[in-house]
């Protein structure tokens, strides 16, 4: 059944119907299905358009008012930016494949950090490094910050400290890969 998207149905008095359970749900429970991993499709009743889209932006407005400012200004300007520019076919791909990247290497970073390693001189540094990693990757894009180039290279880091900024050059290269493919396709449409 998790392959098939919740259908939650929009009545004219605007209330939401989750037609699984027999109730009426709110936004935030719309926001929790989706957090437990659950694909949520919203539709009207007496139209049956595709609200989705919607009300998944309708979410994302209610946290960042209430502060959880997950999308820098810059994001979001550029967004605004993109709806009025050419460039409007290449940002939903570019964002598709940013997230799909964040989601790949969270997997990655949590299929490391379950592995029987806890007896290896270093893990719990390193493992403090990657909870701290994943926590900035996931709840606080606007506070996460790349570390500096400065430090790169002073000697005096442990092993265990270098693993996590390898780490972040492959990201590095795997972000910067994608903006060249971003570009040839930019190239190309035109």
């Amino acid at each position: 059944m998790s392959g098939t998207p919740l259908l939650i149905k929009r009545y004219a008095s605007r209330r939401l119907y989750n037609t699984e359970t027999s109730d009426y749900v709110t936004l935030e429970d719309i926001a929790g299905f989706i957090r437990e991993g659950r694909e949520v499709q919203i539709v009207d009743l007496k139209s049956g358009d595709d609200l989705t889209r919607q009300y998944l932006l309708q979410i994302i407005a209610e946290h960042e008012s209430r502060g959880e400012n997950v999308l820098p200004l810059d994001v979001l300007t550029d967004l605004v930016r993109s709806y009025t520019s050419q460039a409007n076919s290449v940002v939903p791909q570019f964002l598709s494949m940013s997230f799909d990247m964040l989601r790949e290497g969270q997997t990655k970073v949590m299929e490391q950090m379950s592995t029987p390693m806890s007896g290896m001189p270093g893990f719990e540094a390193m493992k403090a490094q990657q909870e701290a990693f994943v926590k900035a990757m996931t709840g606080g894009f606007a506070g996460a910050s790349w570390p500096s180039q400065e430090n790169e290279g002073e000697g005096d880091a442990s092993e265990s400290e270098k693993e996590p900024e390898s780490d972040l050059e492959v990201i590095r290269a795997q972000l910067a890969e994608m903006q060249a493919q971003l570009m040839n396709m930019g190239k190309t449409k035109k």
